[in-house]
C-alpha cells in the first residue's frame, strides 16, 4: 500500500507538473489487469483528472470514437496495443502518449524476462510508430522528484467517463462523479460487511478493471485493506486455475460464462476453497444450472448482483447469507430506491412486471455531451433502466426481460445498431438486422440477417469486414442471407419478429 501511494503520487505529480494537465482534463487508460493500472488510476484521480477507461481490444474505429468523444488529452497504454492507437491518434485531441510494457512493475529480473518473452518469443507486440511516446517508468521516476499539489475536489466533480451503449446506439460516456463512486463503494461495503474483515481479505479479480463491476469491487477491496490478485488473461483457464490453487481466495468475482468455464476444468475441482467467503456474479445473469454446480463443487452459494454502468454500477445484490441461489437479483443496495412502472409511468403491484427505475446516490449525472440521451433515461432523479422486472412479497427483484434489443456476450453489451452500421459500410450489403441467440459458452452470440446487393457476397467476406471494425465479441458468429427482412408499415425492421423466428423472443 505504501508503494502504491508513493507511485500514484509520483504519477499525479508528473501529470500535473510535467504534462501541465489541469483538473477536469480527461485521461484514458487502455490496458488489461496489470499492476500499472491502479498506479495510473489513483494517480489520475489524485491529480483531479477524469478517468476514461478503454477496452484494450478495441478496433481503431472504436478507439477513435471514444477518444474523440471524451476529448482525452492523454492516454496511458500498454505497448501490446500501441499499434491500434497509432492508426487514429492524429485524428484525436490526444497530446501525450504514456507507454508501459506488460512486465514493467514486476521485480527487475522478472520484468526483463517477461518483457523479452512477450515481445520477442511470443511476438505479442505488433510494430508501432509513436515517436513522442513517454515511458511510464520514466514518468514515475521524474514524478518522484516533482511536487504533488492536492487539488480541491467536490463531490459533484467528475471522476470517470465510463463508456457504455446505454440502451441503444454507439458508446456514450456515463458521467460518474466522485460522489457516485464513493457512494457505491460504501454500498458494496455495506452489502459485504457481514462477511469481510479489514486487512484479512484475499480477492481474485479476473474481470478487467476497465469494466465498472470489477473496478468498483476492487476499489472497495482497497478500502478493506485487502490483497487483490489481478488476472491479466482470464481466458487462459488452466493458468487461471493454477493461480487460484496458490492463493487463499476469500473473494472471487466473475461472470456466468467464466464460472461455467472454471467448472468445466478438471483441475478446478481440486482447488481448496475453504477460505472462500464470497463468490459474486455480475455483468450478466447467473444461470441456475451453473449456480447449482458451483454449490456442488465449491461448497459455496454463487451470489448474484445487478447493476448498470450508469449506476457505478451496484443497484442490488443477494444477501451474503443466502443459502442457495434463488434466481433473483437480490435486494436494493443501501440508500437505493427501486420501483417498477408501467407504460404510463404508474407503479405496478407486487408480482406484476414493469420497467425497473432506480434512484440513489450512485446514479450518474448523465451522458457526456448528450443532453437528449440523458433526458430520455433520467426523470426526477430516477434512472429508467429499460429492464423488465418483478418483485416478490419479500422484496426480492427478478429480471424478466433485458433491454429490448441489447445482446449480452460474456457480460459485455453488444448493441445491434453499432453492428448494423458496420454492416452498412460494406458495399455489398443492402440492409441488415442483428439479434442475439443463445450460446452455451458466452451466454449469447451475435447473429446477423442480411439482404445483399451483391449476390456473390459470402458470410466469410462479411465476417472479415466486421472484424476490421468491431471488437471480437461484437462480430456476428453466423450470417443468414435473406431476400427481405420483416418490417413495420413505416419501414422499421422488426428485430422482435426475427427473434420469434429463431425461438429466442
Amino acid at each position: 500500500f505504501r508503494s502504491l501511494e508513493e507511485k500514484s503520487r509520483a504519477f499525479a505529480a508528473y501529470l500535473q507538473q510535467k504534462l501541465k494537465l489541469e483538473k477536469g482534463d480527461r485521461v484514458a487508460i487502455m490496458m488489461p489487469n496489470l499492476l500499472q493500472y491502479p498506479i495510473a488510476l489513483f494517480g489520475m484521480l489524485r491529480a483531479g483528472l477524469v478517468v476514461v477507461n478503454v477496452n484494450p481490444l478495441y478496433t481503431p474505429r472504436e478507439l477513435k470514437h471514444q477518444l474523440q468523444d471524451s476529448g482525452a488529452k492523454t492516454i496511458v497504454i500498454v505497448s501490446n496495443f500501441a499499434h491500434t492507437l497509432e492508426k487514429v491518434v492524429r485524428d484525436t485531441q490526444v497530446e501525450h502518449v504514456i507507454l508501459t510494457k506488460l512486465g514493467d512493475q514486476l521485480a527487475p529480473v522478472k520484468r526483463t524476462l517477461v518483457n523479452f518473452v512477450v515481445q520477442y518469443v511470443k511476438r505479442m507486440v505488433p510494430k508501432y510508430d509513436l515517436p513522442d511516446a513517454i515511458s511510464m517508468r520514466k514518468a514515475l521516476a521524474v514524478g518522484g522528484r516533482l511536487t504533488y499539489v492536492k487539488p480541491k475536489i467536490s463531490p459533484q466533480d467528475l471522476a470517470f467517463l465510463q463508456y457504455t451503449g446505454g440502451t441503444t446506439g454507439v458508446a456514450k460516456g456515463a458521467m460518474l462523479t466522485h460522489r457516485n463512486m464513493v457512494a457505491n463503494v460504501l454500498q458494496v461495503e455495506a452489502v459485504t460487511s457481514p462477511l469481510l474483515r479489514a486487512g484479512e481479505e484475499y480477492a481474485v479479480t479476473p474481470l478487467p478493471l476497465y469494466h465498472i463491476f470489477a473496478l468498483t469491487v476492487s476499489i472497495t477491496l482497497f478500502k478493506y485493506g485487502g490483497q487483490n490478485l489481478l488476472i491479466t488473461n482470464p481466458r487462459d483457464i488452466p493458468a487461471f486455475v493454477k493461480e487460484l490453487s496458490q492463493f487463499p481466495t476469500t473473494v472471487l468475482t466473475g461472470v456466468n460464462t467464466l464460472f461455467n468455464a472454471l467448472l468445466n476444468n478438471e483441475d478446478f475441482k481440486e482447488v481448496d476453497f475453504s477460505n472462500l467467503k464470497i463468490s459474486l456474479g455480475g455483468g450478466a445473469a447467473v444461470q441456475q444450472p451453473v449456480a447449482e454446480r458451483w454449490k456442488q463443487v465449491v461448497g459455496h452459494c454463487l451470489l448474484e448482483g445487478y447493476g448498470l454502468t450508469e449506476c457505478s454500477p451496484l443497484v442490488s445484490a443477494a444477501p451474503m447469507d443466502l443459502d442457495d441461489y434463488n434466481g433473483s437479483i437480490g435486494l436494493p443496495a443501501s440508500s437505493t430506491e427501486m420501483k417498477l412502472v408501467d407504460e404510463e409511468g404508474e407503479e405496478v403491484a407486487t408480482g406484476e412486471t414493469g420497467e425497473l427505475w432506480v434512484k440513489g446516490p450512485q446514479v450518474m449525472l448523465g451522458y457526456w455531451n448528450r443532453p437528449e440521451a440523458t433526458a430520455e433515461c433520467l426523470e426526477d432523479g430516477w434512472l429508467k433502466t429499460g429492464d423488465i422486472a418483478r418483485v416478490d412479497e419479500q422484496g426480492f427483484f427478478y429480471i424478466v426481460d433485458r433491454k429490448k434489443d441489447m445482446i449480452l456476450v460474456s457480460g459485455f453489451n453488444v448493441f445491434p445498431n453499432e453492428v448494423e452500421e458496420v454492416m452498412a459500410m460494406h458495399q455489398g450489403v443492402l440492409e441488415s438486422a442483428v439479434i442475439g441467440i443463445p450460446n452455451e459458452s458466452s451466454g449469447e452470440v451475435v447473429k446477423a440477417f442480411v439482404v445483399a446487393k451483391d449476390p456473390n457476397l459470402t458470410q466469410d467476406e462479411l465476417i472479415l469486414h466486421c472484424r476490421k471494425h468491431l471488437t471480437a465479441y461484437k462480430v456476428p458468429k453466423t450470417i443468414e442471407f435473406r431476400d427481405e427482412l420483416p418490417k413495420t408499415n413505416i419501414g422499421k425492421i422488426l428485430r422482435r419478429e426475427l427473434k420469434e423466428q429463431e425461438g429466442t423472443a
